[in-house]
């Protein structure tokens, strides 16, 4: 799980770095330049892990064309977020559609190598061929070595184990990916049949020094790998060794441990063979190798003359698996009600839905150990994950159909509040007379050309100044000033200095003052202009409002419906994935049936041949 999810970060970081390709291979990538608001809210919710609410909200920006900046990176991040929903074939077409395009050498690469791991995951063999194809060999040593594991394993799973021996077998470099392509090769020698050329490859794996918990896996079956095809061939005693170094902890210990009783039994050792046997007999009764041991333990009794204890282990087994068969009809009967499926649900069930969700916890009781059984498939896993998003889904289909009477509310509460208002307003507008401000801004500009020709420097005169000329006026006119007599002339030079004054100051500041009136007149001119623009822009909305409120009140009223529509689409569709996940569920559950029912009759048969064997030593004896 932690694997897939890493290949969709990756993928998605992947992209995110293509908003700047330049960057790619730095170590240190520069941030990212978000121009676009509404990208910016995308990522948001993408970096908190919301893929549904960046899915929608992305969607939502490119149908309203809010994306300019930011096109293309939104589109690959589309289909990364996509991926993370399982829907490869929509992203796998916007990524092919975008990397025709002029997209950067290592993003394409790397882009297609992820895909191809998607696809290989998903068993679409034939879609993660041709991702591979589309490789070039700039792809960096690391993503080459692992893509070079894809596709021997595309030819294993295929049966063109030739083209994989051929392809792992001149595989160069001592790295980690070296130990899985010694694994691979020795699958597939295995599978062509040459085991004895196998046996040198499996044996080295499996003698390796892990140093961390794959290479310990991939050691273990190794080691189970050599053991069981020794075995067929007829060598049990060689067989014995590989299969001890499997870690009796590990999840392949049971299948070994079951090999080592056969290895013995194959020489006859029936006294040895009973110790890994017994060992299986405590385990869980789901594991195929425990249920075997169950039969191999009385079996290897009844060869070792021990006829009473072979019965009573005979009798020991049925009786296992005719509980285990009651317990896997009641589980059956769970599955086919569907209320274990409520429980995954009902776990966080608003919380991470797609690829990366992972169930943390098992519910308590003794059905869980089956939950364990499910989940170790990936189709049972992805159908889950199907599930869990179309309840998210329908989840937030209710949420958004409960919006709807609250913008139906506040659409009404705007509308009403328009009404109101828009009295007022008009009365406003009527007494705000703005073409009778623009014609006395013409008569003002017409007053100031006066001015300037004439240089009526007096007309620029503040009050104070205006007030003070006048009284100097007043004094000049003064008849006492006529009277010509000595003292008349002294006060009339006087009066006559103080106006020259006042008269060269104005003159002096005439051009300034002009300047700035002309100045205060221009930006009075700009804002009526501003004023008459808005006045229009204010006549428009009151005649398009109307039309605006009707088409609020459509789209708002209309989307019931629609959600409606979806949701019946989304309970069908809940239907048939609940349906799929019974059908995956009772048909694991029926295989356990079967082959307890298989191994219950064996039992029943050995049991009856130890009687018959027991009536006729009886009836001889006597």
């Amino acid at each position: 799980m932690l694997g897939r999810w890493s290949n969709f970060a990756a993928l998605c970081l992947l992209v995110l770095g293509a908003v700047n390709p330049a960057q790619a291979g730095k170590n240190d990538p520069e941030p990212i330049v978000v121009e676009d608001p509404q990208y910016g809210e995308v990522l948001f919710y993408f970096y908190q892990d919301d893929y549904f609410p960046a899915i929608v909200r992305l969607l939502a920006a490119q149908k309203q064309n809010q994306l300019t900046e930011h096109e293309q990176q939104a589109e690959l991040l589309l289909g990364g977020l996509y991926l993370s929903y399982g829907h490869h074939l929509e992203a796998a077409e916007i990524f092919e559609r975008l990397l025709a395009e002029s997209v950067d050498q290592e993003i394409r690469d790397r882009t297609w190598f992820f895909l191809a791991k998607i696809w290989m995951q998903r068993g679409y063999l034939e879609k993660a061929q041709g991702a591979l194809s589309n490789l070039s060999e700039d792809l960096p040593k690391n993503l080459w070595r692992e893509a070079q594991i894809l596709q021997s394993q595309i030819f294993i799973n295929s049966g063109q184990y030739d083209r994989a021996i051929e392809l792992l077998g001149n595989w160069k470099g001592k790295t980690e990916w070296s130990r899985y392509a010694k694994f691979n090769l020795g699958v597939a020698l295995v599978r062509s049949g040459n085991v004895e050329a196998s046996r040198e490859i499996l044996s080295e794996l499996g003698d390796i020094d892990p140093y961390n918990e794959e290479l310990t896996s991939l050691r273990d079956r190794a080691n189970l790998a050599l053991g069981y095809a020794m075995l067929q061939e007829g060598q049990p005693q060689a067989a014995k060794e590989p299969l001890r170094r499997v870690r009796l902890e590990g999840p392949f210990s049971n299948k070994a441990l079951l090999g080592i009783g056969w290895a013995d039994a194959e020489v006859q050792n029936y006294r040895r063979a009973l110790v890994p046997w017994m060992e299986l007999r405590g385990r869980d009764l789901l594991d195929p190798a425990v249920q075997e041991s169950m039969l191999a333990i009385p079996y290897a009794l009844a060869k070792l003359d021990a006829v009473s204890q072979a019965a009573d282990h005979y009798l020991n087994a049925i009786e296992a698996f005719y509980e285990e068969t009651n317990r896997l009809d009641r589980m059956i009967g769970l599955v086919e009600s569907g209320v274990i499926f409520d429980f995954f649900i009902e776990q966080d069930p608003l919380g991470t839905t797609g690829w990366y969700w992972r169930l943390e916890e098992l519910p308590e009781g003794p059905e869980a150990r089956y939950l364990y059984l499910l989940l170790a498939s990936h189709e049972f896993q992805e159908g889950l994950k199907n599930y869990r998003d179309l309840h998210y889904l329908n989840r937030n289909l209710e949420s958004w159909q409960g919006s709807i009477d609250v913008f139906a509310n506040m659409l009404e509460t705007r509308k009403k509040a328009y009404d109101e208002r828009l009295p007022r307003v008009e009365d406003a507008l009527a007494r705000a007379d703005i073409d009778d401000l623009v014609q006395r801004k013409f008569e003002f500009d017409s007053e100031l050309d006066r001015i300037e020709r004439e240089s009526d420097w007096l007309a620029f005169a503040n009050k104070r100044e205006f007030e003070n000329w006048n009284e100097i006026a007043e004094y000049a006119a003064h008849p006492a000033l006529a009277a010509g007599i000595p003292e008349a002339d002294e006060v009339r030079d006087k009066v006559d200095l103080l106006q020259g004054v006042m008269q060269w100051e104005l003159e002096k500041s005439f051009q300034d003052r002009l300047w700035r009136a002309r100045r205060d007149v221009r930006q009075t001119g700009e804002s009526l202009v501003e004023a008459q623009r808005a006045r229009r822009q204010i006549d428009d909305t009151m005649a398009n409002e109307v039309l605006r409120f009707d088409d609020f009140s459509s789209r708002v009223y209309g989307l019931g419906p629609k959600i409606d529509n979806m949701q019946l689409q989304v309970a069908e569709a809940m239907g048939n994935q609940r349906a799929f996940l019974q059908a995956i569920a009772i048909g694991e559950l029926q295989a356990q049936k079967q082959r307890l029912d298989v191994y219950t009759v064996q039992a029943r048969f050995a049991l009856a041949a130890i009687y018959d064997v027991a009536a006729s030593g009886g009836a001889a004896g006597e």
